[in-house]
């Protein structure tokens, strides 16, 4: 290619580059910029009526039911006041001061043992309304530390019982009582279900026992609570309060509320309650690393017959102490509380079949149950 072609070419060339250049510059040139029609904000949040409102409405929600809850609840004391009521200004060890909740509307009372004193024992009993009433121990168990109490009224107000086999650990619960004396009568603390299936060791007169099965709360409960409710938001009734570890602050425990259930029915139903029994006495498997004989018990599911009493339903039967029970009429056992359950919906003369282990023995025995 000659000298003056290469030269013609390139002048094209640059003559086309610069006709696209000035066509770009023309272009950018009519382009308008409008400024945006809004405002940048920060990303947070900020409450709105509604949620406040919202809030503040399922908070009126659970005051009115802990309200309501609170007409529910009684004192309980072992002394009778001289005053108008047993809830005076004397000290709770003056009066041994304690809490109830009513559970049927013509007057039984739930409460603790250690309140209200064993079968057949007299306590005193002041309503919300301030009424007085002689109450009479009707049923109690030193192992459950639970009573109930009868008294002379009808058309009661009257909690409603929730189903603590269904608790879950992080639940919010209210616990509500009688502490110290008459100045905090009906104080309500709140909380959540710290733990389930808790087994405490309580030593008392130079005795040993075990509390199983019951429902730990950060609840703070304190003396005179004992016997008062657990309740969930809704109301519900779902421990009675018991005990809490004086050493440490927020740990505190109630019995779970199914344990009692049959019983209440019985009395609410018939106004009696005939109790069976079956003679045994037995560890869960939480109780057992308790015990000095622990390192030759092992078992993982089931409860260990620790003691068959002397002529009783299960004494004159193949059952031995160290067999391991899995289940009683096909439903299977894991706590004692479980076996207490079962027994309080039968009546003495009824047989019941206990499945048990007896190291590599499986067994199928049939008790029938006494009276106890």
């Amino acid at each position: 290619m000659s000298n003056g072609k290469k030269v013609w070419i390139s002048a094209i060339l640059a003559m086309v580059v610069w006709i696209f250049i000035f066509y770009l510059y023309i272009t950018y040139q009519k382009i308008e910029i409008k400024t945006a029609d809004y405002e940048a904000t920060k990303t947070l949040s900020t409450p709105t009526t509604q949620t406040v409102e919202t809030a503040k409405e399922e908070s009126k929600k659970v005051a009115d039911v802990i309200e309501e809850t609170t007409r529910k609840v009684v004192g309980i004391s072992k002394l009778k006041n001289a005053g108008n009521s047993i809830l005076s200004k004397s000290t709770e060890s003056e009066l041994g001061l304690g809490t109830g909740m009513i559970v049927t509307e013509d007057g039984y009372i739930l409460s603790n043992e250690h309140v209200t004193g064993e079968k057949y024992s007299k306590c005193y009993i002041t309503l919300e309304n301030g009424n007085n009433y002689d109450g009479t121990v009707v049923w109690s168990d030193s192992d459950l530390d639970l009573s109930i109490t009868k008294i002379n009224a009808k058309n009661l107000e009257y909690v409603t019982l929730g189903n603590s086999n269904q608790i879950r650990v992080g639940e919010t619960v209210y616990a509500i009582g009688n502490p110290i004396g008459f100045e905090f009568r009906r104080t309500v603390t709140s909380g959540i279900i710290s733990a389930k299936n808790r087994t405490i060791k309580i030593e008392e007169s130079d005795k040993s026992s075990y509390m199983t099965d019951l429902i730990q709360t950060d609840a703070t409960i304190n003396p005179g609570n004992s016997g008062g409710p657990l309740i969930y938001p809704n109301g519900e009734v779902l421990g009675i309060n018991t005990v809490k570890i004086s050493s440490a602050e927020g740990i505190g425990f109630a019995v779970p509320i199914n344990i009692i259930k049959p019983i209440i029915d019985s009395f609410k139903t018939t106004g009696t309650f005939e109790e069976a029994t079956v003679g045994i006495y037995a560890y869960d498997k939480e109780v057992i690393p308790y015990l000095n004989a622990s390192s030759h018990i092992n078992f993982d599911k089931g409860i260990y017959v620790a003691q068959i009493t002397k002529n009783s339903p299960a004494d004159n039967t193949e059952l031995k102490e160290g067999d391991i029970i899995t289940s009683i009429d096909d439903m299977s056992l894991n706590t004692m509380n479980d076996l207490r359950q079962y027994i309080y919906t039968k009546k003495p003369n009824d047989e019941v079949t206990f499945k048990v282990t007896r190291g590599k023995i499986n067994k199928e025995i049939k008790v029938v149950l006494g009276k106890k």
